[in-house]
């Protein structure tokens, strides 16, 4: 399937090594499930796809995310025992226009130099999991900043460096 049909796939030869995501996004209701890398290596055309998958909804610009955000996403569903199961998405990679316009219209809660602008950020729920457990779960992962917005649904994840904010 084509970048632009509502679902696309990258699979392969299945093995233990491949790590694996599955996303559904909240703004375009596009879903993808696809292996992004075997062993140490990513798979370039899976990158591709997913930085298109997380565009910034508002604007259509692609960014380059961070490979490293999906190995921490991939941990967290390792860890809470539902790898395959679809994060939603609410927003991935956002242009600076869109970030700023953000910042102004929201009553906090949109960084100036939001990490979002260097594909290095990421807001998500996962159906069926407490809010909390994500939130907890990534934590764990000492990772990156983490989030908690339970008014709003979501987590915010990132890869910058290691602190959270939220209850």
């Amino acid at each position: 399937m084509g970048i632009g049909t509502a679902h696309a796939s990258v699979t392969g030869p299945t093995d233990a090594q491949a790590r694996s995501l599955s996303f559904r996004h909240t703004h375009t209701n596009e879903k993808v499930n696809l292996v992004y890398a075997r062993s140490d290596h990513y798979l370039p055309q899976a990158l591709y796809r997913l930085n298109h998958f997380l565009r910034d909804h508002y604007t259509g610009d692609v960014g380059n995310m961070d490979p490293g955000l999906f190995d921490v996403l991939h941990r967290i569903t390792e860890e809470l025992g539902i790898a395959g199961r679809p994060f939603h998405v609410i927003s991935g990679y956002r242009c600076p226009a869109t970030n700023d316009r953000l910042r102004a219209a929201s009553a906090g809660g949109v960084a100036k130099r939001s990490l979002h602008m260097e594909g290095k950020a990421i807001d998500v729920r996962l159906p069926g999991v407490p809010l909390a457990n994500l939130r907890d779960a990534a934590r764990a992962m000492k990772a990156g900043g983490v989030g908690y917005y339970p008014r709003d649904q979501f987590v915010h994840i990132d890869t910058g460096t290691v602190r959270h904010w939220g209850a």
